[in-house]
């Protein structure tokens, strides 16, 4: 039997899992995306920077707005605010907007104007790397572990606590 009455805290419970499957999803794609990009073609990694950016701004900061007013509805409307797992995510999402707005938009333009000054240095040679881009895309990919565990671990709260 199809139940055609559906609540609009599912609907919204729906939208703040796909917020997260969308906004967050490529991130867990970069360090694929870095080593094939530098393995197949170095000279794009001026592009490749650039376009985290872009996702940056344009995917990724946007989903995570969805994800917090989506939360906020979902903790209201289910009287949840005391609950750890709530407390956790609204925390973790201050945490990743912050990340996302002070410092991953910011370093990746620098990443990618610093592979662009590189790639120009290199002429028609094989492109290295200098020092401060090596320095600067070391320090973001540790940066980039730390928030793919933060959401790791929310989606396990949301997960394990929510459904209890």
């Amino acid at each position: 039997m199809l139940v055609t009455a559906v609540a609009f805290s599912q609907i919204v419970l729906a939208i703040h899992i796909i917020a997260v499957v969308i906004g967050f999803g490529v991130i867990f794609a970069y360090p694929l995306l870095g080593v094939a990009g530098e393995q197949l073609d170095s000279r794009a990694m001026p592009w490749f920077h650039k376009m985290q950016s872009l996702l940056t701004q344009r995917l990724i900061s946007p989903g995570l707005a969805v994800v917090v007013v989506a939360g906020i509805y979902l903790a209201s409307d289910l009287h949840q605010w005391s609950a750890f797992y709530v407390q956790w995510g609204l925390g973790v999402s201050i945490v990743l907007g912050a990340l996302f707005g002070a410092y991953f938009t910011p370093n990746e333009r620098k990443l990618s104007e610093i592979a662009a000054r590189d790639v120009a240095a290199a002429g028609e040679g094989e492109v290295q790397w200098s020092p401060e881009y090596q320095t600067l895309r070391s320090r973001v990919g540790i940066v980039g572990v730390v928030a793919s565990l933060l959401i790791l671990i929310t989606i396990y709260l949301m997960t394990v606590q929510a459904g209890a």
